[in-house]
């Protein structure tokens, strides 16, 4: 799957799914007094009553208040006697719920018009409505889109709105969601991500799910020496790997074939390289990047093609293991200095996986990911954790801490699931730590990450039949792609 899957689809009423903004054209110039202009439409068509009552205040010195109250009478008398749906409306709802796919309407109109629309239409046909009086702003503010997303219990970028007016797509394009205009009154301008149609006729439920911006779910994995601690571990990788429905998985500790079998035994696409690195993606292979020979240290990266004309950078990186910082800190109190000048094998890898990403080839989105062997400058506060910053500082954003900004709520540790206590014999307890990231930059948002760990794994050295072939967690990221 390369695009999100439909959740919600939701209406715009005025000129959407009913031809009230004609209704609403003749109640304003009614209370105007005058006929209408085009000049006059960007105040009249897709704005709160409120809006036009103002604008018309100023322009007669009538008070507002009685304005508003005359519009609202002019408007509700015309909708009583004048309703009819827009063609192809009733049509494409009724095919939306053969389907089960849940609609709400969005309306800058008052509560009691958009009663009196839904009594016409059938009140069935919505699970949710959305009405100037029921948030705090309307449209063009993206408050009421938002309203009725959280009310479905659904994610905006998950969402197609169908709207007719400028003022309309602005706020579902401010909540995040995808746009179907269809202009009934005033024209809507193209623009990047805005699909166009004259009417709804014909508009088919897969015609809007090809709406709704493409899905890259990315996992990094350090796979403990390809897994070979764990008594058949090749299939429960794969078990992992299937179950969360990831696209594409950054591996690390590959022991030199693990990449490989494991793309084979999905079908899907591989870059392998050196004997410790590998890029496997159920997208294909556009291009290898970087040193295919590296060693069991640093960093490798392969090109995905999404989708026609979509594509992304995959890297994953392996950073040194030692001088590990969480023990100086825990067992050695070494200090802040201590620790940043011990980071500087890994900050020394790190930039050179950053310069190589720099000469992969032409901007677009990167994702970055891998076992970096030290914490998080995001997380702790014992020092200014270097190796991360570097990379914040090369514009990278960890989306981890986007999705779950707090590190005591969620600390998100990788190191280690099977680690307790230190596998020296002391007893002393394992510091845990977040180590394992998936970054990103460019043309990419964060929808949800999390770390994964399959079952409950039984400590070290009594892993053998662990459900979770591996000592880290996995870390995985869904993202929506929002440039090309």
């Amino acid at each position: 799957m390369t695009r999100l899957p439909l959740q919600a689809v939701l209406f715009d009423m005025d000129g959407t799914l009913v031809d009230t903004e004609r209704l609403w054209w003749e109640a304003v110039e009614q209370v105007a007094g005058r006929t209408l202009t085009e000049a006059d439409r960007p105040d009249v068509l897709g704005r709160a009553v409120e809006h036009t009552a103002d604008w018309l205040a100023a322009a007669t010195g009538a008070p507002a208040a009685g304005l508003a109250r005359a519009l609202h009478r002019e408007f509700a008398d015309r909708v009583r006697t004048g309703i009819a749906p827009r063609p192809g409306a009733l049509a494409l709802l009724d095919a939306l719920a053969r389907e089960g796919i849940p609609t709400a309407l969005v309306t800058a109109s008052p509560r009691a018009v958009a009663d009196t629309v839904l009594a016409a239409l059938g009140t069935h046909r919505f699970a949710v409505s959305v009405t100037a009086d029921d948030t705090g702003r309307t449209k063009p503010a993206p408050d009421p889109y938002l309203a009725a997303c959280r009310a479905l219990g659904v994610d905006p970028a998950a969402c197609v709105a169908v709207e007719d007016t400028e003022t309309g797509v602005a706020s579902a394009e401010a909540a995040g969601c995808a746009v179907l205009a269809v202009p009934s009154l005033a024209p809507v301008p193209a623009a990047p991500g805005r699909t166009l149609r004259t009417s709804l006729e014909g508009v088919t439920v897969a015609d809007l799910r090809a709406l709704l911006p493409h899905r890259l779910r990315v996992m990094t994995w350090n796979l403990w020496y390809g897994g070979t601690k764990v008594r058949d571990h090749r299939a429960k990788q794969l078990k992992a790997i299937t179950e969360t429905d990831v696209d594409v998985v950054g591996l690390q500790e590959t022991n030199g074939t693990a990449a490989r079998e494991l793309a084979d035994a999905l079908g899907w696409y591989v870059h392998e390289a050196g004997e410790n690195l590998g890029v496997i993606s159920r997208f294909p292979v556009t291009a290898r990047l970087g040193d295919p020979d590296v060693g069991f240290y640093g960093a490798a990266g392969a090109r995905v093609r999404i989708a026609e004309g979509v594509e992304a950078d995959i890297w994953t990186a392996h950073l040194h293991y030692t001088p590990y910082g969480p023990y100086e800190a825990a067992f050695d109190a070494l200090p802040a200095a201590g620790l940043v000048a011990h980071e500087e094998v890994r900050l020394a890898q790190l930039r050179d996986a950053l310069e190589r990403i720099g000469d992969s080839g032409p901007a677009g989105p990167v994702v970055l990911v891998g076992d970096f062997n030290c914490p998080s400058h995001l997380d702790r506060t014992d020092a200014p954790w270097p190796v991360t910053k570097a990379a914040e500082a090369a514009g990278f954003a960890d989306s981890y801490r986007e999705a779950h900004p707090d590190p005591v709520r969620d600390p998100g540790h990788t190191w280690s699931p099977v680690h307790a206590e230190h596998e020296d014999g002391s007893g002393r307890p394992e510091p845990q730590d977040r180590i394992d990231y998936v970054l990103h930059r460019g043309g990419l948002r964060v929808l949800d990450s999390r770390t994964y760990v399959r079952g409950t794994p039984r400590p070290w050295p009594d892993v053998e039949d662990n459900a979770w072939p591996s000592d880290h967690a996995a870390v995985i990221t869904t993202f929506v792609v929002t440039e090309k």
